[in-house]
């Protein structure tokens, strides 16, 4: 399959993804928070609140095409697929694994593993640096108030509601607690920027480069592995096969 070439087609692209999937789905619970972060980003890319939107708009293309061509391997080749991406491909249909955590495991992937090799392919690109402060830089942080909000409403659909209080009150320590407490995107975000600063560095040497990207998917797939150790409960199962949950 072709590689989108515009935020539309990424947009597109996404939505044939999902709709196919169950919603119980670990591919299909990241890909829907995933369209609504693209599609928050395109509207304020057309309201042209930023100071290089042709830089964002195709570092969007970039990075989106990572994950596509992430999922078409594992689809070929299990083995093939990168290993941060692993985890929650291989686990996509597991029991007992919260949609949250497979939504935060596909961020993890994306952004700590993914991220920073789209910063440095679309800045080779588009013949830019990687400085801190520069109008790349600055337009890249303003994506984190964004980001944010998006991140924030998905939290509130899985952790409110009668029977997560009623989880609470049974178990007093909750695993979904401790999935939110481990990722924060806006940490992960300027991790990613400093990481691309560093295979841009070595960007020239190209059996050091791919050393750093392993070693980064390595490390990125492992944690992958801790936010998806299964979190489910006897009450959210019961919630669940009453439809109360």
């Amino acid at each position: 399959m072709s590689s989108p070439a515009s935020v539309q087609e990424v947009v597109a692209r996404m939505e044939g993804i999902v709709a196919p999937l169950p919603r119980a789905d670990g591919v299909a619970a990241f890909t829907q928070l995933y369209l609504a972060v693209t599609q928050g980003v395109q509207v304020r890319l057309a309201g042209a609140t930023f100071v290089d939107p042709s830089f964002l708009a195709r570092l969007d293309i970039v990075f989106a095409n990572l994950y596509f061509s992430a999922l078409e391997q594992h689809e070929r080749d299990p083995g093939k697929a990168p290993p941060a991406w692993r985890p929650l491909f291989d686990a996509r249909a597991r029991r007992g694994i919260a949609p949250l955590q497979f939504a935060f495991a596909g961020m993890n992937a994306h952004i700590n593993r993914d991220l920073p090799v789209a910063l440095v392919s679309t800045c080779r690109e588009l013949g830019i640096g990687l400085s801190l402060g520069s109008p790349q830089h600055q337009d890249y942080v303003r994506i984190n108030g964004l980001l944010a909000t998006v991140e924030t409403q998905i939290k509130q659909q899985y952790l409110t509601g009668w029977l997560h209080t009623l989880d609470r009150i049974v178990h007093r320590v909750s695993r979904i607690d401790d999935i939110v407490a481990m990722w924060g995107i806006e940490h992960a975000r300027e991790a990613a920027w400093i990481n691309a600063q560093a295979l841009w560095a070595i960007r020239d040497d190209t059996d050091l480069a791919a050393d750093f990207v392993t070693t980064l998917d390595r490390t990125v797939g492992f944690a992958a592995r801790g936010l998806l150790i299964p979190a489910d409960t006897r009450l959210r199962r019961l919630g669940r096969f009453l439809h109360l949950g």
